[in-house]
């Protein structure tokens, strides 16, 4: 074992970078990919939703990384995984049974990245001092962020290219897919040589298998958990149906009521402007908190995730294709999610916070998981049974049970003032 804090320069970036990658590709790249091989609406909503069901339930095994080997062996053995699985995304996508076998592979790369966010995170805690964890979380950030910004803009662009080169798009994305493979295995063997051995398999801490069940049946009892978990579920219902369709938005051609945008456009739109203003508006959000506490700002972060939303449907019912109208609705959205995430996560804290804060926040964070989930399930038939304009104000309408429920969560009117937001 060796001291903690070293090397943390070095690891921090890498390992975050690693994280936020395979969760991107699986969840929003997907997406893309699927439009793109001709997959229906109906179909891309329902399967790449269910594959947000690792993080929904990863709390479950999470005792399990725990009391099993070290975190670093973990996240490394995970890493390999992702990378394998999504060669084997690549790999498969030339077959006749692609949508099957490939969808397989995500769902590998998706556990494999629930489990490496939890040794990740907790080789974070064991590895740094609090001031040390305190001091690097805007590094986190910043480069799960990049990571963001590599899956949604330089794969796709890159997904986009080979298009336009090869004029197949099987062919486009099989490359694409195995070039992601070789690019996380890259960041698997980085993160062997820059993390340094923090951990002894002998000290591994048996108790922590102790007491589970009743730590985590003791999230359940804990005042107005009821109303809290029907808040936590219907925070981002619009939002969770949006971010499935609104790639297939751009791409669908004007007959089928879409925009024509190329792929190429699309990962430059959503990977560049969107990401960038999805940072800027988690670390305002962050930034008032801390300065003036949830309360003041609970409704209007509320109202900032669901409004920009009507920029859709302002964009489905004019037909609008300008690039300036729909790099402005993206950022508008974008930062809209970002500032209102913010009071999100700060809630989350909050529901998590006392006795085992650490396992109920996996808790909390798996419901967040499945409030993504289930509303995206059904997006693709939402969408295809009110077309495009019709969905669009359908997800503006998703915000009411949210904004009705806050009038039943309640929280100390200045929690998270003075206290740093987490902005992944």
């Amino acid at each position: 074992m060796v001291q903690k804090d070293k090397g943390a320069w070095a690891w921090v970036p890498v390992l975050y970078f690693t994280q936020g990658l395979p969760y991107v590709l699986v969840v929003t790249v997907s997406v893309i990919m699927y439009k793109k091989l001709g997959v229906s609406n109906e179909d891309i909503g329902l399967y790449t939703s269910l594959l947000y069901l690792p993080w929904v339930l990863k709390p479950l095994w999470s005792p399990f990384v725990d009391l099993k080997s070290t975190k670093r062996n973990w996240f490394l053995a995970m890493q390999l995984l992702i990378a394998i699985a999504l060669l084997g995304v690549g790999l498969t996508l030339p077959t006749n049974m692609f949508f099957i076998s490939s969808l397989a592979c995500f769902w590998m790369a998706a556990f494999a990245s629930a489990t490496n966010d939890i040794a990740s995170d907790g080789y974070y805690m064991l590895g740094l001092t609090e001031k040390k964890q305190s001091f690097f979380v805007g590094m986190r950030s910043t480069f799960y962020r990049l990571a963001m910004v590599t899956g949604e803009g330089l794969i796709v662009v890159l997904a986009g290219f080979l298009e336009n080169k090869y004029g197949d798009n099987t062919k486009a994305w099989s490359i694409t897919m195995s070039a992601a493979a070789f690019l996380m295995l890259i960041m698997t063997v980085t993160n062997f040589f820059v993390t340094p051995k923090y951990e002894s398999e002998n000290g591994i801490n048996n108790e922590k298998a102790i007491g589970f069940l009743e730590v985590f049946s003791s999230f359940f009892k804990k005042p107005g958990i009821g109303i809290a978990l029907a808040f936590i579920l219907t925070y981002r219902l619009g939002e969770s149906q949006l971010v499935k369709m609104a790639s297939p938005f751009l791409l669908d051609t004007p007959d089928k009521g879409g925009l024509g945008y190329s792929t190429e456009q699309l990962g430059t739109i959503f990977g560049t402007a969107g990401v960038i203003f999805l940072s800027i508006g988690g670390i305002l959000g962050g930034i008032l908190i801390s300065k003036d506490g949830l309360k003041k700002w609970m409704l209007p972060m509320v109202l900032s995730l669901n409004l920009p939303n009507i920029l859709y449907a302002v964009l489905a019912f004019t037909n609008t294709t300008n690039i300036y109208a729909v790099t402005a609705t993206v950022i508008f959205e974008k930062f809209g999610y970002g500032f209102g995430f913010a009071a999100f996560l700060m809630y989350l804290i909050y529901i998590a916070d006392g006795k085992s804060k650490t396992s109920h926040y996996a808790i909390a964070t798996g419901f967040m998981a499945l409030g993504m989930m289930l509303p995206g399930m059904i997006s693709g038939y939402m969408q295809q049974w009110l077309g495009y304009d019709g969905f669009f104000i359908w997800v503006v309408i998703a915000a009411l049970p949210a904004l009705l429920l806050l009038k039943f969560i309640t929280y100390p009117a200045d929690f998270g003032k003075k206290t740093a937001v987490p902005n992944e």
